[in-house]
């Protein structure tokens, strides 16, 4: 199985999980304390797209741009940056984190 970017920067990381429901939600997703940013993300809307994507999964530029109530030309500024890191990546119409 392929691990995620965001389980990579985890485990290179050296951090653990804490809660008992390793790092899941009532809802089955995962929470934002539990996951580690990228080092190599500095800005804070590269930070926010990281974090709504490993916590919302693959979703949409809509859904993006209504969750996190961000302009479209700063999203797609935001989404460049992350897919030529290689952190982000679209699959079909939706976004990825690597």
């Amino acid at each position: 199985m392929q691990s995620t970017h965001a389980e990579r920067t985890t485990e290179s990381l050296g951090t653990e999980r804490t809660d008992e429901t390793d790092g899941a939600d009532e809802s089955g997703g995962v929470s934002p304390a539990s996951v580690a940013v990228p080092a190599e993300i500095d800005s804070p809307r590269g930070k926010l797209v990281y974090l709504y994507l490993a916590t919302h999964g693959a979703v949409t530029d809509d859904e993006l741009c209504e969750g996190l109530d961000m302009t479209r030309l700063s999203l797609y500024s935001v989404l460049d940056t992350l897919r030529g890191a290689d952190i982000v990546s679209r699959e079909d119409s939706r976004y990825v984190l690597n």
